[in-house]
Protein backbone atom coordinates (compact mmCIF):
# COMPACT_ATOMS: atom_id res chain seq x y z
CA UNK A 1 0.00 0.00 0.00
CA UNK A 2 1.39 3.43 -1.01
CA UNK A 3 0.68 6.82 0.49
CA UNK A 4 -0.69 9.65 -1.63
CA UNK A 5 2.74 11.16 -2.35
CA UNK A 6 4.06 7.82 -3.62
CA UNK A 7 0.93 7.37 -5.75
CA UNK A 8 1.38 10.80 -7.33
CA UNK A 9 5.08 10.16 -7.98
CA UNK A 10 4.41 6.71 -9.47
CA UNK A 11 1.66 8.01 -11.73
CA UNK A 12 3.84 10.88 -12.95
CA UNK A 13 6.67 8.44 -13.72
CA UNK A 14 4.42 6.01 -15.62
CA UNK A 15 2.72 8.83 -17.50
CA UNK A 16 6.03 10.39 -18.54
CA UNK A 17 7.44 7.00 -19.54
CA UNK A 18 4.48 6.26 -21.82
CA UNK A 19 4.79 9.75 -23.31
CA UNK A 20 8.51 9.33 -24.03
CA UNK A 21 7.91 5.94 -25.68
CA UNK A 22 5.06 7.46 -27.68
CA UNK A 23 7.24 10.30 -29.01
CA UNK A 24 9.96 7.77 -29.89
CA UNK A 25 7.41 5.61 -31.74
CA UNK A 26 6.00 8.58 -33.69
CA UNK A 27 9.53 9.68 -34.65
CA UNK A 28 10.42 6.17 -35.87
CA UNK A 29 7.15 5.85 -37.78
CA UNK A 30 7.54 9.22 -39.51
CA UNK A 31 11.13 8.43 -40.52
CA UNK A 32 10.35 4.91 -41.73
CA UNK A 33 7.25 5.96 -43.70
CA UNK A 34 9.12 8.87 -45.30
CA UNK A 35 11.90 6.46 -46.35
CA UNK A 36 9.62 3.64 -47.51
CA UNK A 37 7.51 5.90 -49.74
CA UNK A 38 10.44 8.05 -50.92
CA UNK A 39 8.74 11.23 -49.71
CA UNK A 40 10.48 14.57 -49.95
CA UNK A 41 10.56 17.08 -47.11
CA UNK A 42 7.57 18.95 -48.51
CA UNK A 43 5.19 16.14 -47.55
CA UNK A 44 6.37 16.15 -43.96
CA UNK A 45 6.14 19.95 -43.74
CA UNK A 46 2.61 19.85 -45.16
CA UNK A 47 1.53 17.21 -42.62
CA UNK A 48 3.05 19.16 -39.74
CA UNK A 49 1.53 22.42 -40.97
CA UNK A 50 -2.01 21.05 -41.21
CA UNK A 51 -1.73 19.46 -37.77
CA UNK A 52 -0.34 22.63 -36.17
CA UNK A 53 -3.13 24.79 -37.60
CA UNK A 54 -5.75 22.34 -36.35
CA UNK A 55 -4.08 22.06 -32.92
CA UNK A 56 -3.76 25.84 -32.50
CA UNK A 57 -7.44 26.30 -33.32
CA UNK A 58 -8.33 23.75 -30.67
CA UNK A 59 -5.80 25.23 -28.23
CA UNK A 60 -7.11 28.80 -28.35
CA UNK A 61 -10.80 28.20 -29.03
CA UNK A 62 -11.36 24.67 -27.72
CA UNK A 63 -12.93 25.79 -24.44
CA UNK A 64 -15.54 27.87 -26.26
CA UNK A 65 -16.33 25.00 -28.64
CA UNK A 66 -16.68 22.55 -25.74
CA UNK A 67 -19.10 24.83 -23.90
CA UNK A 68 -21.17 25.30 -27.07
CA UNK A 69 -21.19 21.57 -27.90
CA UNK A 70 -22.42 20.68 -24.39
CA UNK A 71 -24.99 23.50 -24.16
CA UNK A 72 -23.43 24.67 -20.89
CA UNK A 73 -24.32 27.90 -19.13
CA UNK A 74 -22.43 30.02 -16.57
CA UNK A 75 -22.80 28.99 -12.92
CA UNK A 76 -23.38 31.75 -10.39
CA UNK A 77 -22.47 31.74 -6.71
CA UNK A 78 -26.10 32.37 -5.77
CA UNK A 79 -27.55 29.43 -7.71
CA UNK A 80 -24.73 26.90 -7.12
CA UNK A 81 -23.23 27.94 -3.78
CA UNK A 82 -21.43 24.65 -2.97
CA UNK A 83 -20.02 24.31 -6.48
CA UNK A 84 -18.72 27.87 -6.43
CA UNK A 85 -17.29 27.90 -2.90
CA UNK A 86 -15.73 24.42 -3.12
CA UNK A 87 -13.94 25.41 -6.35
CA UNK A 88 -12.92 28.76 -4.85
CA UNK A 89 -11.46 27.15 -1.73
CA UNK A 90 -9.60 24.37 -3.56
CA UNK A 91 -8.21 26.74 -6.20
CA UNK A 92 -6.88 28.95 -3.41
CA UNK A 93 -5.38 25.96 -1.58
CA UNK A 94 -3.71 24.74 -4.79
CA UNK A 95 -2.51 28.26 -5.68
CA UNK A 96 -4.54 28.36 -8.89
CA UNK A 97 -6.56 31.23 -10.36
CA UNK A 98 -10.30 30.84 -9.88
CA UNK A 99 -11.57 29.08 -13.05
CA UNK A 100 -14.77 30.01 -14.81
CA UNK A 101 -17.67 27.78 -13.77
CA UNK A 102 -20.37 26.31 -16.01
CA UNK A 103 -23.22 23.85 -15.59
CA UNK A 104 -25.03 21.51 -17.97
CA UNK A 105 -28.71 21.00 -17.25
CA UNK A 106 -29.04 17.22 -17.14
CA UNK A 107 -29.78 14.69 -14.39
CA UNK A 108 -26.79 12.59 -15.55
CA UNK A 109 -23.72 12.80 -13.31
CA UNK A 110 -20.49 14.12 -14.78
CA UNK A 111 -17.97 16.96 -14.76
CA UNK A 112 -14.94 18.15 -16.71
CA UNK A 113 -12.27 20.85 -16.87
CA UNK A 114 -10.67 22.42 -19.92
CA UNK A 115 -8.55 25.38 -20.89
CA UNK A 116 -5.05 25.81 -22.27
CA UNK A 117 -3.53 26.88 -18.93
CA UNK A 118 -4.59 27.75 -15.35
CA UNK A 119 -5.23 31.37 -16.36
CA UNK A 120 -7.77 30.28 -19.01
CA UNK A 121 -9.35 27.30 -17.27
CA UNK A 122 -12.97 26.42 -16.74
CA UNK A 123 -14.73 23.73 -14.75
CA UNK A 124 -18.11 22.42 -15.82
CA UNK A 125 -20.46 20.11 -13.90
CA UNK A 126 -23.86 18.66 -14.62
CA UNK A 127 -26.77 19.67 -12.41
CA UNK A 128 -27.20 15.96 -11.71
CA UNK A 129 -23.80 15.60 -10.06
CA UNK A 130 -24.22 18.85 -8.12
CA UNK A 131 -27.55 17.68 -6.72
CA UNK A 132 -26.47 14.15 -5.77
CA UNK A 133 -23.03 14.69 -4.22
CA UNK A 134 -22.48 16.00 -0.73
CA UNK A 135 -19.85 18.67 -0.15
CA UNK A 136 -17.02 16.23 0.67
CA UNK A 137 -17.72 14.18 -2.47
CA UNK A 138 -17.90 17.35 -4.54
CA UNK A 139 -14.49 18.40 -3.18
CA UNK A 140 -13.04 15.12 -4.48
CA UNK A 141 -14.49 15.69 -7.95
CA UNK A 142 -13.48 19.35 -8.17
CA UNK A 143 -10.03 18.45 -6.84
CA UNK A 144 -9.71 15.93 -9.69
CA UNK A 145 -10.67 18.55 -12.29
CA UNK A 146 -8.38 21.23 -10.85
CA UNK A 147 -5.56 18.67 -10.91
CA UNK A 148 -6.05 18.32 -14.67
CA UNK A 149 -5.65 22.08 -14.89
CA UNK A 150 -2.54 22.23 -12.69
CA UNK A 151 -0.94 19.25 -14.45
CA UNK A 152 -1.51 20.92 -17.86
CA UNK A 153 -3.28 17.81 -19.11
CA UNK A 154 -5.22 19.72 -21.79
CA UNK A 155 -1.97 21.05 -23.23
CA UNK A 156 -0.36 17.61 -23.03
CA UNK A 157 -3.20 15.89 -24.87
CA UNK A 158 -3.12 18.65 -27.50
CA UNK A 159 0.56 17.82 -28.17
CA UNK A 160 -0.30 14.12 -28.35
CA UNK A 161 -3.14 14.88 -30.79
CA UNK A 162 -0.78 17.01 -32.88
CA UNK A 163 1.71 14.13 -33.18
CA UNK A 164 -1.04 11.66 -34.09
CA UNK A 165 -2.50 14.15 -36.58
CA UNK A 166 0.88 14.60 -38.25
CA UNK A 167 1.37 10.84 -38.51
CA UNK A 168 -2.15 10.28 -39.87
CA UNK A 169 -1.85 13.02 -42.49
CA UNK A 170 1.63 11.85 -43.53
CA UNK A 171 0.34 8.29 -43.93
CA UNK A 172 -2.51 9.48 -46.15
CA UNK A 173 -0.12 11.59 -48.21
CA UNK A 174 2.24 8.62 -48.55
CA UNK A 175 -0.46 6.35 -49.96
CA UNK A 176 -1.72 9.08 -52.30
CA UNK A 177 1.84 9.75 -53.45
CA UNK A 178 2.37 6.06 -54.24
CA UNK A 179 -0.86 5.97 -56.25
CA UNK A 180 -0.11 9.10 -58.28
CA UNK A 181 3.65 8.74 -58.61
CA UNK A 182 4.65 11.54 -56.25
CA UNK A 183 7.58 11.68 -53.89
CA UNK A 184 11.19 11.75 -54.97
CA UNK A 185 13.18 9.32 -57.00
CA UNK A 186 15.52 7.11 -54.98
CA UNK A 187 19.07 7.29 -56.23
CA UNK A 188 20.22 4.28 -58.23
CA UNK A 189 23.56 4.58 -56.44
CA UNK A 190 21.96 4.07 -53.07
CA UNK A 191 23.99 1.68 -50.96
CA UNK A 192 21.56 1.30 -48.09
CA UNK A 193 21.69 -2.44 -48.62
CA UNK A 194 20.03 -4.75 -46.15
CA UNK A 195 19.27 -1.98 -43.65
CA UNK A 196 17.44 -0.01 -46.32
CA UNK A 197 15.35 -3.03 -47.27
CA UNK A 198 14.42 -3.66 -43.66
CA UNK A 199 13.56 0.01 -43.11
CA UNK A 200 11.37 -0.01 -46.20
CA UNK A 201 9.44 -3.04 -44.92
CA UNK A 202 9.08 -1.43 -41.49
CA UNK A 203 7.83 1.77 -43.12
CA UNK A 204 5.20 -0.07 -45.14
CA UNK A 205 3.98 -1.97 -42.07
CA UNK A 206 3.87 1.20 -39.96
CA UNK A 207 1.99 3.07 -42.66
CA UNK A 208 -0.81 0.53 -42.24
CA UNK A 209 -0.79 -0.05 -38.49
CA UNK A 210 0.81 3.04 -36.89
CA UNK A 211 -2.41 5.13 -36.74
CA UNK A 212 -4.10 2.33 -34.78
CA UNK A 213 -1.08 1.84 -32.50
CA UNK A 214 -0.79 5.61 -31.93
CA UNK A 215 -4.46 5.88 -30.98
CA UNK A 216 -4.12 3.03 -28.47
CA UNK A 217 -1.08 4.72 -26.92
CA UNK A 218 -3.01 8.00 -26.78
CA UNK A 219 -5.69 6.17 -24.79
CA UNK A 220 -3.02 4.79 -22.45
CA UNK A 221 -1.63 8.28 -21.82
CA UNK A 222 -5.12 9.62 -21.13
CA UNK A 223 -5.82 6.81 -18.65
CA UNK A 224 -2.57 7.43 -16.80
CA UNK A 225 -3.47 11.12 -16.48
CA UNK A 226 -6.81 10.12 -14.94
CA UNK A 227 -5.03 8.09 -12.27
CA UNK A 228 -2.69 11.03 -11.68
CA UNK A 229 -5.62 13.45 -11.34
CA UNK A 230 -7.29 11.10 -8.83
CA UNK A 231 -4.12 10.88 -6.72
CA UNK A 232 -3.52 14.63 -7.01
CA UNK A 233 -7.09 15.29 -5.85
CA UNK A 234 -6.50 13.23 -2.71
CA UNK A 235 -3.22 15.06 -2.13
CA UNK A 236 -5.13 18.36 -2.34
CA UNK A 237 -8.24 17.46 -0.30
CA UNK A 238 -6.59 14.98 2.12
CA UNK A 239 -9.77 12.88 1.93
CA UNK A 240 -9.66 9.80 -0.32
CA UNK A 241 -13.10 8.78 0.97
CA UNK A 242 -14.75 11.78 -0.69
CA UNK A 243 -13.55 10.94 -4.20
CA UNK A 244 -14.10 7.21 -3.65
CA UNK A 245 -17.72 7.83 -2.67
CA UNK A 246 -18.21 10.17 -5.63
CA UNK A 247 -16.79 7.60 -8.09
CA UNK A 248 -19.04 4.92 -6.59
CA UNK A 249 -22.07 7.12 -7.24
CA UNK A 250 -20.84 7.76 -10.79
CA UNK A 251 -20.41 4.01 -11.30
CA UNK A 252 -24.03 3.35 -10.29
CA UNK A 253 -25.43 6.23 -12.34
CA UNK A 254 -27.43 4.85 -15.27
CA UNK A 255 -29.04 8.09 -16.49
CA UNK A 256 -28.14 8.66 -20.18
CA UNK A 257 -26.00 11.73 -20.79
CA UNK A 258 -27.67 12.85 -24.00
CA UNK A 259 -25.71 16.12 -24.28
CA UNK A 260 -22.36 14.32 -24.40
CA UNK A 261 -20.53 14.14 -27.68
CA UNK A 262 -17.69 11.88 -28.76
CA UNK A 263 -15.65 15.02 -29.49
CA UNK A 264 -15.62 15.96 -25.79
CA UNK A 265 -15.83 12.53 -24.12
CA UNK A 266 -12.13 12.57 -23.18
CA UNK A 267 -12.65 15.55 -20.87
CA UNK A 268 -15.18 14.06 -18.45
CA UNK A 269 -14.34 12.58 -15.06
CA UNK A 270 -16.34 9.51 -16.08
CA UNK A 271 -16.78 8.04 -19.54
CA UNK A 272 -20.20 9.34 -20.69
CA UNK A 273 -20.58 6.32 -23.00
CA UNK A 274 -19.76 3.70 -20.36
CA UNK A 275 -22.83 1.62 -21.20
CA UNK A 276 -21.77 1.16 -24.82
CA UNK A 277 -20.35 -2.18 -25.95
CA UNK A 278 -16.53 -2.35 -25.82
CA UNK A 279 -16.49 1.08 -24.10
CA UNK A 280 -13.77 0.05 -21.65
CA UNK A 281 -11.48 -1.24 -24.39
CA UNK A 282 -11.44 2.00 -26.36
CA UNK A 283 -12.17 4.41 -23.53
CA UNK A 284 -9.93 7.31 -22.57
CA UNK A 285 -10.80 6.53 -18.93
CA UNK A 286 -9.80 3.56 -16.79
CA UNK A 287 -12.76 1.52 -15.44
CA UNK A 288 -14.22 3.24 -12.39
CA UNK A 289 -13.74 0.13 -10.27
CA UNK A 290 -9.98 0.23 -11.01
CA UNK A 291 -9.77 3.87 -10.04
CA UNK A 292 -11.67 3.18 -6.82
CA UNK A 293 -9.33 0.28 -6.00
CA UNK A 294 -6.28 2.53 -6.53
CA UNK A 295 -7.74 5.14 -4.20
CA UNK A 296 -8.58 2.53 -1.57
CA UNK A 297 -4.90 1.58 -1.50
CA UNK A 298 -4.20 5.03 -0.09
CA UNK A 299 -6.44 4.51 2.95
Amino acid sequence: MMNVYEQVAQNKFKSNLVLILFVAFISLAVYAITYAFNLNDGFLMLAVGISVISALGSYFYGDKMVIALNHARPATREEFFDFYTVTENLAMADELPMPKLYVIDTPAMNAFATGRDPQHALVCATTGILQRLNRTELEGVIGHELSHVKNYDIRLMMIVSLLIGTLSILTNLAFRSSLFGGGRRRSNNSSDGEFGAILMIVGLVLAIFSPIIATLVQLAISRRREYLADASSVKLTRQPSGLISALQKLESDNIPFTQASSATATLYISNPFKDHKFSNLFSTHPPLEDRIAALENML
